[in-house]
Parts: C-alpha cells; structure tokens; sequence
C-alpha cells in the first residue's frame, strides 16, 4: 500500500526518469489517469475533459464561471501585491465561481486555514490554471490533435510507488552506502575542525555518527531547535512561526475485487472530512487477490484534534458514512482498517510565513557541512519529481574531493522556485 495517492508525472527531469526506468525496467509502467471530483452533487471526470464537461457539469455552475471569465476582459483593478493572499490572487484569476466551490473549500480541509489567511505564495505554486486562458489551455490539451505528450498519463511501479524509493535503496546499498532504520535523530553537533557528530538513538540505545556532510530531510523547524551550538533565539522563535498540517491515511480493507474503476476521487466540499481517496490496485491494475481491495482515504488534521485522537475503528466509520453521503456506500464486509499519522504532511504557506522561514534558512546557510533539503527541509509543497530534483541537484554540489559548492546550490535553489505542483 502507498503512503496516500502518488504517481510519478511526465514532467520529471529526463535523466531522473531515465534512472529510474533503469532501476524498475518493465515494472515502470505508463498508465491512463481515471479519476473524478465531486461537484455539486455531479462527478466530473479528472484529468478535465472537454466533453465531460460539457455533459456532466451543472448548469449554475458553468454559468457562473462562464459570467466569472467573460469578466476577465475587463482591465483589471491596481492591486497592492503586499495585501495580496491565496483568496486574492485565484479570485482574480478565476473568479468567484470555482474559488467558491472548489479552490476555497478544498483549501480550508488542506490547510486548516481561511484562503485569506494563505499567502499568495501558495496559490502561485500549487494552482496549475489559476487563469482561465490556463483552464482552458489544461482543458483543451485532452484533445486528440491538441493532447501533449504524457498529457492524461502517469508512470506506476507495477508493485506500488514504493518500489522506486526501495530500488534507489537497494542500489545505493549495493554500491556501499550504509542504511540504520528505525533510528530516532536527537542532535547534530558542528564541531570545530570541521564536519558533524549526529547523536541519534537506535531503539533505547545512544549512538553517534561523525560525518564530513549531514544532509537532512526532516522538517526544517526540527533540524534548526536540533543544531549545536545552539541557534540564536530569533531563529528559534521563528521556527515556532512556521507550521506544518498534519493528515491521517485510512485504509479500509474490502471484501471484494474492486470498489470503483477509478483511481482516485476528489472532494473539495467542507461538509466531506476527506480531501481524496485512492483505490491503489487501480492505479497499476493489478488483478490478484480477487477477495479484497483496499481504500485509502486522506484526512487532513492537526496532531491533537479531534480526528487525530479518534481510533482506528472511528475512523473508519467516518470513511464510510462520508461515502455513503457521496452514493457511494460500502456494502462488502470491512476486513481491517489501518491507520498511519503524518504529523508534517504538508507546509503551511500562512502569510507573512516566508519572513519566518527566511529567517531559519539564512541561518542554516552559514552553517558549515549541514544542508537541508526535501518537502519539509525546505518548506516546499511539491511532487516527488521535484523532491527528487532537489536530491540530484544537491548531489551534483559535491566534487570530487567531497567539497560542497555553496554557490552551485544557490542557484540549483533559485531553479527550485519555479516548480508548481502537479495535480
């Protein structure tokens, strides 16, 4: 089972897909998108198409975003961009209509906050079409003709998403580089001389490891409290500023073969707790075991809430009573549900955040042979392809006497703005 939904897009950089094809061979396979969001009471197929649109979209609601659009030909009113929020910049892209029913919504269950209280920032780097020009430009690119290469498609290890991050594994491992699972991080020491001394614990044993470079993914807030000496108190204090949102993955294991035959469903409405849920053998659609399938729901949550404290079986009824409300009740036997809690799961782009993390980030670049990069190493809501950007970019820093170029990941990090998330 996959840790949520994941697909490794087209857009990944050549020579990191070229690896992977290498490591996974005939497992990497290329596979249609299939999934639907539910709007208004309607599900719209995902990828958008044309036609679907046409035939399934409610009528209010194309009206509505068509009246929104036509708007947009109007000169549009000086803006102040230091007011500016996540609200702001998708309304006057989109207008009011699909901020109302989809972006807002979705947005307050992602991230626990009011679009007015998201910065800009994230509007620019997670909304795809946050135009209508770009809307329809997505829209249109479902044309046969039109249709871009890889556009509708996803590459799927045949063994579940996982099989990428275990053939990196078992590659690296066999060329000589050390793996110590299940230990528990507790301070990385700068020593004089040069280099690091990562205190850590393996199971209730101290240990501790001496390193020329220490390279972390873990939450950027964790790394800089974790550092000694000491960081200064005005990068401690911010890094109680910038927070991460939690989520709960709830797997529903059923007995029969297939529940639906899509991928992934969407659900932008407050009233539904979940954001997605994911059916993982539709994704490499695989046909064994005939006996069961499983679901996996995402629900995002703050660690301390109210559904962070429910149990395994709690949640589970919430799974299925928010499904039955979709039409879309389970009526096999539920065999298991099985949770996993991901205290960091995504950044939050409040606004202001940006002084808060650079604040941290100027810190942590002068401090000597420790880099942090990754999702949470650099507060960034990305993709894998892009995580795994980042990963190559920080490795082609390194020269051949094991000397880190400062400069080179400068500019590697200037790239890295740039990405947009893939939906």
């Amino acid at each position: 089972m996959d840790f949520g939904s994941h697909r490794l897009h087209p857009a990944c950089a050549p020579e990191i897909l070229a690896d992977i094809r290498a490591l996974l061979g005939d497992d990497l396979l290329d596979r249609p998108r299939h999934g639907r969001i539910h709007l208004r009471g309607r599900w719209i197929h995902f990828p958008l198409k044309p036609l679907d649109l046409m035939l399934r979209l409610p009528p209010a609601f194309a009206l509505g975003a068509a009246a929104d659009f036509a708007r947009k030909i109007l000169p549009p009113a000086p803006r102040d961009d230091a007011s500016e929020s996540f609200a702001s910049v998708l309304l006057r892209g989109l207008g009011a209509t699909i901020c109302r029913d989809f972006y807002f919504p979705y947005a307050r269950k992602i991230w626990g906050r009011a679009p007015e209280e998201l910065s800009a920032i994230q509007a620019r780097r997670r909304v795809q079409a946050g135009s209508p020009a770009k809307l329809a430009i997505k829209v249109l690119s479902a044309l046969p003709g039109v249709k871009r290469k890889g556009f509708g498609r996803f590459y799927y290890p045949r063994h579940g998403y996982g099989q990428i991050a275990r053939r990196y594994y078992e590659s690296a491992r066999d060329r000589g580089a050390e793996f110590l699972f299940g230990a528990s991080m507790q301070e990385v020491h700068v020593l004089p001389g040069g280099g690091c001394r990562v205190a850590y614990k393996l199971g209730e044993e101290p240990r501790s490891i001496e390193a020329d470079h220490v390279w972390s993914t873990i939450p950027v807030t964790l790394l800089a409290r974790s550092l000694r000496p000491a960081a200064p108190a005005e990068v401690l204090e911010a890094t109680q500023r910038i927070r991460f949102r939690g989520m709960i993955l709830i797997y529903l294991v059923l007995a029969q073969k297939r529940f639906t035959e899509f991928d992934a469903h969407y659900f932008p409405e407050t009233e539904v707790p979940i954001t997605r849920m994911s059916e993982p053998r539709n994704y490499s659609m695989v046909e064994s075991p005939d006996d069961r399938t499983v679901l996996c729901a995402e629900l995002p949550c703050s660690p301390g809430d109210d559904h962070w404290n429910m149990s395994d079986e709690a949640l589970g009824r919430v799974v299925q009573e928010a499904l039955a409300n979709l039409g879309l009740p389970v009526r096999s036997a539920v065999r298991q549900v099985v949770t996993r809690r991901l205290p960091q799961a995504y950044p939050i782009y409040e606004r202001g955040y940006e002084v808060h993390f650079e604040r941290i980030d100027r810190w942590l670049e002068g401090v000597p042979n420790v880099l942090t990069l990754g999702r949470q190493g650099l507060f960034a809501h990305d993709n894998t392809h892009h995580t795994l950007a980042m990963a190559y970019a920080a490795a082609d820093c390194i020269d051949a006497q094991g000397r880190f170029d400062r400069e080179r990941w400068a500019a590697h990090r200037k790239a890295f703005e740039s990405h947009v998330v893939e939906d």
